[in-house]
């Protein structure tokens, strides 16, 4: 009796420990996480701060610009009228004033305003891949990268081609590109996938409804379809999408893009991995299913 008793009073003790311990762990798991709550509120401030910082400036350069660029104007106006008041003058007269009316021309030319990049900076989003990979899809474009003819519409032709595409009139329309399609559709939940983008600068990527056809001759919907467009022409690099007509003025990535397809708060979002940051929403207001992946590379 003696045994049971002392049993049942360890047990016991041993319950209430425990149970004291539970406690405790969730009182300090509970802090850590409001350690890390307020540690992104901090990034987050921090990060929208320096984004009204860097836009500042780059307003003020342009606004800088545009005045350097009037007065510009202006002098070259007045050069002008000045080269043609020259033009009656006689030979001597126009002799000795020529030299000071085009060095005074050089120097207008001399300064001219320095071209402005308004690229902001691509802020690092603490976890964020972290929780991305927890909804991460294994292989979802098709392994096959398989050549195709589309027609694109003549905006979409223009960014992932290019103006200069060679080739015979209409060519381009129904040029040649590498296209891969996802192997399964997504019309519920939540998807994460990575799409190596560093084997061209222009290529789109994304999700759209599934529009193949038993031929060959793919035409894409577009006005059912959430893509990133990148193209790199004359040595500039630019980001857009087709949705709405919006460039990103943020760094081109160069390694992988990572996309999220999330039907339960109807936002489709694009990631530089490299930098674990954000470079694109949509915010729809309601999702169209099924929705399949979609990447396309365009000529180099």
């Amino acid at each position: 009796m003696y045994y049971f008793v002392s049993v049942w009073l360890i047990s016991s003790l041993s319950t209430v420990i425990f149970q004291d311990y539970v406690a405790f762990r969730k009182g300090i798991i509970r802090n850590q996480y409001q350690k890390m709550h307020q540690f992104l509120q901090e990034e987050e401030q921090l990060h929208l701060e320096t984004l009204d910082r860097e836009a500042e400036e780059i307003v003020q350069q342009l606004q800088y610009n545009v005045i350097s660029i009037t007065q510009q104007i202006q002098k070259m106006k007045d050069t002008y009228r000045e080269l043609q008041e020259m033009c009656h003058m006689p030979d001597v007269k126009l002799l000795q004033d020529l030299g000071n009316t085009l060095e005074w021309t050089e120097l207008v030319q001399m300064e001219k305003p320095q071209p402005v990049n308004p690229e902001l900076t691509s802020w690092y989003v603490t976890g964020v891949l972290d929780m991305l990979n927890n909804f991460r899809v294994d292989d979802p474009l098709s392994k096959e990268r398989v050549s195709h003819y589309m027609n694109l519409p003549e905006d979409v032709r223009s960014v992932i081609f290019g103006d200069d595409h060679g080739g015979a009139p209409g060519e381009s329309q129904r040029a040649e590109n590498f296209a891969v399609w996802g192997a399964q559709s997504f019309s519920s939940g939540r998807q994460y996938w990575e799409v190596d983008v560093a084997h061209s600068p222009n290529w789109i990527l994304g999700v759209c409804k599934d529009s193949r056809t038993a031929n060959t001759n793919h035409v894409l919907a577009f006005q059912e379809a959430f893509f990133l467009f990148s193209s790199k022409r004359n040595n500039l690099s630019t980001l857009s999408n087709t949705s709405t007509p919006l460039t990103h003025y943020v760094q081109r990535p160069l390694g992988r893009v990572g996309v999220f397809l999330d039907y339960e708060s109807r936002v489709v979002s694009f990631y530089d991995v490299s930098k674990g940051s954000l470079i694109h929403s949509f915010f729809p207001s309601s999702l169209f299913s099924p929705l399949i992946p979609f990447f396309c590379i365009g000529s180099p």
